[in-house]
């Protein structure tokens, strides 16, 4: 997560070297600038994120080099202090400039500049269609996307044989792929698929397999659905390769990820030709243990200390990625299901919802849910909920506030905690983020509602007072994106919300903040007014039940990003 905003490369600073050669990249609510260090790699790059400039709070906007080679930047949004900053060198490295070049690839970068040129249509083709056909089975990926472009600019049937004779994988299946998205017929469609099959699965590489049942994907979006005899032609091939849980020595590292994207291909492809048993064979893999380790475990543990350090505790707390896009793909199946199949199906959610996720993590969940639904026949949905497998979460229990409370100000809250937040509770500031009823509405750490902003970097761009003034007064600046909606249908009914989904014919509105699972879908025949509340959806006396420990554990909480250990709360 984060939101980027300014950009500006390191020429003309008076930095060292590494720096001058640096793309600098801002992140508004990490409130973090970062040097990105780039490096030739094919005929392409490869970076390094190195953190530059941080505080807390700091809500970059924009970054310049300036004329005296400081490198400046400006603070704000949101209704904070504008500010602004520069950077200054005063090491003893070098600063003369040194803007480096880097001579080792010069080669493959003119080969794909020498292509680019070529991405309009030619007077003479033959020349072009000679050195692109021949790159498309070049090693690198770049180069080969280039050769591939400039085919597409120039007339189809001065390559278009070529590609479909072919016996390389590469050329078939980037010329398969050029060839679906400059259109045809059925012939064509057909004429494609008999190219594709010919490819050796077998002696084919991790990354050729993803690439080859992309490419039946885009032949079937752009060219249409392939006739019954070519359909059984692909589930015969495919239908046996899943799920893949083998890989051969001759791929490429990341096995593990490989292997995944393999997987998720094959599943959108399977189902989307309606293969017999796709429904039950995804529906087991929705029933087994989930694998809930996320490919940024080790930063997890390292920099968030709600974690608690155990791969269990990150495993209670994060999606399996895989079981995620098993559910996406099978709720487009309308056919071939059985009730058994539906069971485990609609059963996964009630799993799911307890996982942690991003701030639109759980309406995902409940647009896939939704989209299953419609999908289901009648007689389908009368078993789902006969059986129970499709049921609402209710929301946990909450602890209660101590108290006593009263009436609190920015000024009578910015008293109580003195120059600076110290010798506060986390855990105490936890529970009364709980107690107040923002976990309903907002997520922090990975935990809590979706209706709201997610609170977890606020200290990346507000500080004590900005946090105050958010919760006193929470009219006083209202994001966007989280702005209600006021619905008067035409019988009179009004209807107050955030937007959740909007179509062509309707659309729908969560009612409850504190429960995304209420809402109501209205026909937009059937909506005689329309407007954008200017009244935060948060309630104004959020603090008034507490008393100064309870308000100040909470800011604290609040300000300190998860991390138990930050200063706030040192005794």
């Amino acid at each position: 997560p984060g939101c980027p905003v300014g950009v500006a490369f390191g020429y003309g600073t008076k930095f060292p070297a590494k720096y001058q050669n640096a793309l600098f990249i801002c992140d508004w609510t990490f409130g973090t600038m970062y040097a990105i260090h780039m490096q030739p790699r094919g005929a392409s790059y490869s970076a390094v994120k190195e953190e530059f400039v941080s505080r807390t709070p700091l809500p970059l906007t924009d970054c310049a080099v300036a004329p005296d080679g400081s490198l400046c930047f400006t603070i704000g949004g949101r209704g904070a202090q504008s500010e602004l900053y520069r950077v200054v060198y005063t090491g003893t490295e070098p600063t003369a400039p040194a803007i480096s070049k880097n001579t080792s690839t010069i080669a493959l970068h003119d080969l794909r500049k020498q292509l680019e040129a070529f991405h309009a249509k030619q007077a003479d083709p033959k020349p072009v269609v000679d050195l692109a056909f021949s790159n498309l089975n070049h090693p690198d990926r770049f180069i080969r996307y280039a050769a591939r472009i400039a085919l597409e600019h120039q007339p189809t049937d001065s390559w278009r044989d070529m590609v479909l004779g072919s016996t390389s994988p590469n050329q078939i299946i980037n010329g398969a792929s050029g060839l679906a998205r400059v259109g045809g017929d059925a012939a064509l469609r057909h004429r494609i698929i008999e190219s594709l099959e010919k490819l050796n699965w077998v002696t084919m590489t991790q990354t050729q397999r993803i690439e080859l049942l992309r490419t039946y994907e885009l032949v079937f979006i752009r060219l249409g659905e392939p006739e019954e005899a070519d359909r059984q032609l692909v589930i015969k091939r495919l239908d046996e390769r899943f799920p893949a849980t083998q890989l051969s020595g001759r791929d490429d590292p990341q096995l593990q990820l490989q292997l995944d994207d393999l997987n998720k291909e094959l599943a959108n492809l399977l189902v989307y030709l309606k293969t017999p048993g796709i429904s039950t064979k995804i529906a087991t893999l929705l029933a087994a243990p989930p694998q809930q380790i996320p490919p940024n475990y080790g930063d997890l543990l390292s920099r968030n200390a709600g974690y608690g350090g155990t791969l269990l505790e990150v495993q209670r707390n994060h999606p399996d990625v895989m079981q995620m896009h098993y559910a996406f793909a099978l709720r487009n199946l309308k056919t071939g299901w059985t009730i058994e199949d539906r069971k485990t199906y609609f059963n996964w959610f009630n799993t799911a919802r307890t996982w942690s996720g991003g701030a639109s993590y759980q309406g995902f969940l409940r647009n896939i849910d939704k989209d299953a639904w419609e999908n289901a026949s009648e007689q389908e949905k009368l078993a789902i909920e006969a059986f129970g497998a499709r049921k609402p979460i209710l929301p946990p229990e909450l602890p209660k506030t101590a108290g006593p409370g009263q009436d609190w100000t920015v000024e009578s809250i910015l008293a109580s905690a003195g120059p600076e937040l110290k010798g506060r509770n986390f855990e105490h500031g936890r529970r009364t983020f709980a107690a107040t009823r923002c976990v309903l509405c907002h997520r922090y750490d990975g935990e809590g509602g979706a209706t709201g902003p997610d609170l977890t970097q606020l200290a990346g761009r507000f500080s004590l007072k900005d946090m105050a003034e958010a919760v006193v007064d929470p009219n006083k600046v209202v994001p966007d994106l989280f702005r209600a909606s006021v619905v008067t249908t035409k019988a009179g009914q009004v209807y107050t919300g955030r937007i959740a989904t909007e179509t062509a014919t309707a659309i729908t509105l969560i009612t409850n903040p504190e429960d995304a699972t209420k809402f109501v879908t209205i026909p937009l025949s059937e909506i005689e007014e329309r407007t954008v509340s200017m009244t935060s959806q948060m309630p104004k006396d959020l603090l008034k039940p507490l008393n100064p420990e309870e308000v100040l554990d909470l800011m604290a909480f609040l300000l300190s990003r998860g991390n138990k250990d930050a200063a706030m709360f040192k005794k």
